[in-house]
């Protein structure tokens, strides 16, 4: 049995997952706001709640906001800020009596889709989540892909490609830099985006559905987020050269960015030809938690 932990700002989810992938239970608890050790606690309590409800012990596997530092073994890169610079894996091991396995949660989400989900069977898999932040991982053959600095896949912190009139030198991201990918195709990306260029303050599911029908400064602002998107997945084409692309997050909703997006990025590519697909998340939100639960391949204890 693989347990899966996703940690996320407001909620822990976990879920145990057999062998071929079937989940054979789920619980979830609110997250403990800026406290490390009831986190901690709270992450704990859920694998053992799990276990007596599986009848069994389990591996276990959590993803994460941020990233444990090879350089420290500490928490870093995370917005749930209370786990900077503390030993969560170390804590979180040492609770469970186990080892854990740590990733980012964009690494599980990728790992999820690459194992069972959207890019089952392709050996080298992009992944990449666009909601409130951006991020992404890759995973080649169904391993996650994490660097020696564990920032492997965190394209949205590179800045936007081939910038066109007005997008240079951008606006200011939260990490300290301008013109990051992230802050062009998040979903507050998207709704800067429609406010500057209409003065209006509207949330990006809005402008989505008023783009639907019809409303020609929706439709500008969205055809302007899939134009940045192909540029910005294009460097990821360059260097990667993934077999498959998957969108997960709020954005990935976006039914139309499946056909806009590889029709553009083909201008950009340094190929004759692209045949890379973009597809949609099989497994939707659960991709963090079973991501997590992957992170043990078969027959590892």
């Amino acid at each position: 049995m693989r347990i899966g932990v996703d940690l996320g700002g407001t909620k822990i989810e976990a879920v145990a997952l057999d062998d071929q992938g079937t989940m054979l239970t789920r619980q979830r608890v609110p997250t403990p706001q800026h406290d490390y050790d009831a986190t901690v606690g709270a992450i704990a309590g859920l694998v053992v709640a799990i276990e007596n409800e599986a009848g069994e012990r389990g591996t276990v596997g959590v993803g994460m906001p941020g990233a444990l530092s090879p350089a420290t073994g500490l928490v870093k890169n995370a917005n749930s800020t209370w786990l900077i610079g503390q030993p969560l894996d170390r804590d979180l091991s040492a609770r469970l009596e186990r080892p854990v396995r740590f990733a980012n949660d964009a690494n599980c989400f990728a790992l999820s889709e690459a194992v069972d989900g959207a890019a089952a069977g392709a050996r080298v898999v992009f992944g990449v989540i666009v909601g409130t932040g951006t991020g992404g991982g890759v995973v080649v053959e169904r391993k996650v892909l994490t660097g020696p600095n564990a920032i492997a896949g965190e394209w949205g912190h590179n800045p936007l490609p081939w910038p066109r009139e007005g997008e240079w030198p951008g606006p200011a991201c939260y990490c300290g830099k301008t013109g990051c990918v992230e802050t062009f195709l998040s979903g507050p990306g998207l709704a800067r985006d429609y406010r500057e260029a209409t003065g209006e303050d509207v949330a990006g599911p809005e402008i989505v559905a008023r783009a639907e029908a019809g409303d020609a400064a929706a439709t500008a602002s969205l055809e302007r987020y899939e134009d940045r998107m192909a540029r910005a997945l294009t460097v990821v084409l360059n260097i990667v050269d993934p077999d498959v692309v998957v969108l997960g997050g709020g954005m990935s909703q976006i039914a139309r960015l499946y056909d806009t997006v590889p029709r553009i990025w083909q201008e950009w590519a340094f190929s004759d030809r692209v045949d890379t697909p973009l597809r949609p998340p099989v497994h939707g939100d659960s991709s963090g938690v079973r991501g997590a639960a992957w992170l043990w391949g078969p027959g590892e204890a």
